[in-house]
């Protein structure tokens, strides 16, 4: 299951975990006393919609972005899917070669139970995910101290870890002769925000030192606890 390519984060900190969870650089969350997985802003056919409105945009992510949510799914035998909002880009995101896609992906994933938290993007889409035996919500996912909420609020309530998405964390890092930039899982007041599932999605530039106590999990082969600087 190449489990060492993951992040286990136990919550709460310092105390005995309630909950452990698993970061994977497939930029997903694993519950494996659940075994549901939690992913954020997949923003399915977006590069078609780029295309619709007349810009010239690659072909393909919709098909790697369903390929590495495949991946995820295989290699930790989640039998729940959790999608914390924009599951589909916009209403050209309906494009045939999108949903052929989707259909092929649904099939292939029959047994798993997915559920889309919606978020602001899929208010305009539509909920084409109904014919494909996807459920859609407007309320958080609850279970235990685990919620899911697709906008992250400012802090999450007293014992609970609130997943959230939206926000698409990534983090800049800089030496004297190159950048590089990587998406990253934050984790701020209680509330752990997922990176963008998505190939084709841009990304907020997160400041640790801006946010004191907040810890960042960065994203590539595997995912890594990001190591403050020492103060000299």
């Amino acid at each position: 299951m190449h489990a060492h390519l993951d992040h286990t984060l136990n919550w709460p900190p310092g105390l005995p975990p309630r909950l452990s969870l698993r970061l994977m650089p497939e930029r997903a969350a694993f519950d494996p006393a659940t075994r549901t997985l939690f992913i954020a802003d997949v923003h399915l056919g977006k590069a078609a919609v780029f295309r619709a409105r007349g810009l010239p945009v690659p072909q393909g992510t919709t098909t790697g972005t369903l390929a590495r949510l495949s991946q995820a799914l295989d290699r930790s035998q989640a039998t729940h899917l959790v999608v914390l909002g924009d599951f589909l880009h916009a209403r050209e995101s309906q494009a045939s070669g999108t949903l052929g896609a989707l259909s092929a992906w649904r099939q292939r994933h029959s047994h798993v139970q997915c559920l889309v938290i919606e978020g602001n993007h899929d208010w305009h889409a539509g909920r084409v995910q109904s014919s494909f035996d996807i459920l859609s919500s407007t309320e958080p996912y609850v279970h235990g101290c685990l919620h899911g909420v697709h906008h992250p609020p400012d802090q999450g309530l007293p014992g609970v870890l609130t997943l959230a998405g939206h926000v698409h964390p990534v983090l800049h890092l800089r030496s004297r002769f190159d950048k590089l930039r990587l998406p990253a899982f934050w984790l701020n007041h209680g509330v752990l925000t997922l990176p963008a599932f998505g190939e084709f999605t841009g990304g907020f530039a997160l400041n640790p030192a801006a946010h004191p106590g907040s810890e960042v999990f960065l994203v590539g082969e595997q995912v890594l606890p990001l190591t403050p600087k020492p103060e000299h």
